[in-house]
């Protein structure tokens, strides 16, 4: 039995072959949120009514920085992918489709640096 139609045969469309992979590592990063948020949620109720430099003091900490990094890198990672599907899903022309995928990659990188470097600034000085 044949699944593929005709104008996909004459165009030679076939699977693009990254499918599994992002589903993959979809599921991965959830996964790995899932006890960075349980740590992260701890960590914020721990500080709530704290002062700052006690709060500079929890974030410089250098396994609470690099596991605000993890988090912050997970977190995007994982948001980056899941726009892409709803993008991919959702959004059928073309070109509108391309530039909402570059906004979306362009956005999390950027709030990724944005979050990685306050992290970096106040774990480095402080």
């Amino acid at each position: 039995m044949e699944f593929r139609t005709p104008l996909k045969k004459a165009r030679n469309l076939g699977s693009a072959k990254s499918g599994t992979s992002h589903f993959w590592w979809q599921r991965a990063t959830a996964v790995l949120l899932v006890p960075l948020v349980a740590w992260f949620v701890g960590t914020l109720v721990s500080l709530v009514g704290a002062d700052l430099a006690t709060v500079q003091e929890t974030i410089a900490r250098p396994w609470n920085a690099i596991l605000f990094a993890a988090f912050i890198i997970a977190t995007f990672w994982h948001a980056k992918m899941g726009l892409q599907v709803v993008v991919e899903d959702y959004i059928h022309t073309g070109w509108l489709n391309l530039l909402l995928q570059l906004v979306v990659i362009f956005v999390c990188a950027l709030a990724a640096l944005a979050s990685l470097y306050a992290i970096a600034r106040i774990a480095l000085l402080a």
